[in-house]
């Protein structure tokens, strides 16, 4: 199946200027790539995405997200990673340890320079 990469762009709620969408930060283009990535091996349905981003989207709204379009990418990646532990491609612990490893990394990195995991950076 073929991606409607402009039909995707006008997904409701996605940050965009007048060329299209836009990324804030390096990270929402990375997991723009991967979710586009995962759907081309077959991983999920674009109705499974839509699905699983919709539903994520409305759960943060219910609880009070004021829907300014600064949450739209960690509503993405929330989305992209329920659907991943759902799917059996990783679980929900296996996400949180990478997660936390990414978090350490981040912290004892100089801000400008690129983050790199460690072993040490999966270790408590």
């Amino acid at each position: 199946m073929k991606i409607d990469l402009p039909a995707l762009a006008l997904a409701p709620g996605m940050p965009r200027d007048v060329d299209g969408p836009v990324f804030r930060e390096p990270w929402e283009a990375q997991a723009f790539a991967m979710t586009l990535a995962l759907h081309e091996r077959g991983l999920f349905t674009w109705v499974e995405w839509a699905e699983a981003l919709a539903t994520q989207i409305t759960a943060a709204l219910a609880a009070g997200d004021p829907d300014a379009g600064d949450t739209y990418y960690r509503h993405w990646l929330a989305a992209l990673e329920g659907l991943v532990a759902r799917k059996g491609a990783s679980s929900g612990d296996e996400l949180a340890r990478y997660r936390h490893a990414w978090d350490h990394a981040a912290d004892r990195t100089p801000h400008g320079q690129a983050i790199e995991l460690r072993g040490e950076d999966f270790r408590g």
